[in-house]
């Protein structure tokens, strides 16, 4: 099974007022100087999948300027034998809408035709930031296999910040609670379900390979004490809290106090404890463990972004990351500053020069490194 974003139209997007790329299922190398737009294109094949795209910005951030017309983008969706013409766009600043093959159609629908996976430069500090960006790449993960993931965040979300509301207002009657309480048990129950299902397919998807990456054993760990099992329990747990979190002003108990923990396994070191180019690799590995465990389960690998990856690996480990994208089947549009950077891909992927010429921007074929 093949799935490639096959044809892209891109309109008044970031940097770019009008581009128009047209590309087969291989790997996609943008070549480029800095500043040349290579990554508003990968932000734009990101955004064929639900959310707000890699780099998790406002629809109205994402206009061109100074013209600020609102921006849009068309692409051709190749999944299995047949082709779809998907449209996403914001006018004036307002919330993105989405079309598939001419019909309204809600992110759900995308997230069930498309698989969309990304390791971008900002993410290099995953394994020594806050836990928000370890529960953010997670329920990133757990989305590509269950698309319902997304709903579930968005209604916990959404009953917490009401709950929170109540709590900083100091409103100590209980019946305010019971609803939003509940909201937040159903929904906690799916999400903490969801993450643990998504670590054993990556633990799995790792531990089935052969690769030259490392191995991270994986968690999924609470601030204070155990996730409460059950909706009942949850539901309970919050309730007796509610004096507590009063005191403190936010919820202390929930699926939003989680935080991955990863191990170097060969080495037995905790993740953030691990060199640089450590943690890059163990990065890389749970990318290429997403894409592996979607083919496995879906019948196709995702499309990947990897974004000035190539500049951060030894030629060894570009030679294997490449390989691995390749025996996948997987369409990667990657970016790097010079051809070199995909000697080692050779003729197995397809070369895009991308510039910028008084405000057009020009992606030309050039031929494969030497």
């Amino acid at each position: 099974m093949t799935l490639a974003l096959t044809a892209l139209n891109v309109s008044h997007f970031r940097s770019h007022k009008n581009a128009r790329l047209s590309v087969d299922s291989r790997p996609v190398a943008l070549i480029g100087p800095n500043g040349a737009g290579k990554t508003n294109i990968l932000e734009a094949v990101s955004l064929f999948s639900p959310g707000r795209g890699l780099r998790r910005a406002a629809a109205s951030d994402m206009v061109r300027r100074p013209e600020a017309l609102g921006w849009k983008l068309v692409g051709q969706m190749q999944v299995q034998d047949r082709l779809h013409e998907i449209e996403t766009w914001s006018d004036n600043g307002a919330a993105r809408q989405l079309r598939i093959d001419g019909k309204p159609a809600a992110q759900v629908a995308l997230a069930r035709m498309s698989r969309v996976v990304w390791l971008v430069p900002s993410m290099d500090r995953l394994w020594i930031e806050g836990a928000e960006g370890r529960r953010r790449f997670l329920d990133r993960a757990a989305m590509s296999f269950l698309p319902d993931h997304a709903e579930a965040v968005l209604a916990y979300e959404k009953a917490m910040r009401e709950r929170n509301r109540l709590l900083k207002d100091q409103v100590r009657d209980g019946h305010w609670y019971v609803a939003l309480e509940r909201q937040m048990a159903q929904a906690g129950c799916r999400i903490h379900a969801a993450r643990l299902e998504t670590i054993a397919r990556l633990s799995e998807a790792q531990a089935g390979a052969e690769t030259s990456f490392p191995v991270a054993e994986l968690d999924l760990v609470q601030s204070e004490g155990a996730m409460p099992l059950g909706e009942a329990d949850l539901c309970e747990a919050l309730a007796e809290s509610r004096f507590r979190d009063m005191a403190a002003g936010r919820s202390l108990i929930g699926p939003h106090r989680s935080d991955l923990y990863g191990v170097y396994a060969a080495k037995g070191v905790p993740a953030r404890d691990c060199s640089t180019g450590e943690q890059k690799a163990l990065l890389v590995s749970l990318i290429l463990a997403n894409a592996r465990a979607l083919a496995r389960t879906s019948g196709a690998a995702p499309i990947l972004l990897l974004d000035e990856v190539a500049a951060h690996l030894d030629p060894a480990r570009r030679a294997a990351l490449y390989h691995e994208i390749c025996a996948l089947g997987a369409q990667a549009w990657m970016t790097g500053t010079e051809a070199a950077l995909f000697a080692e891909l050779g003729d197995r992927a397809q070369y895009l020069s991308v510039s910028d010429h008084a405000g057009t921007s020009l992606t030309e074929p050039v031929a494969p490194p030497a």
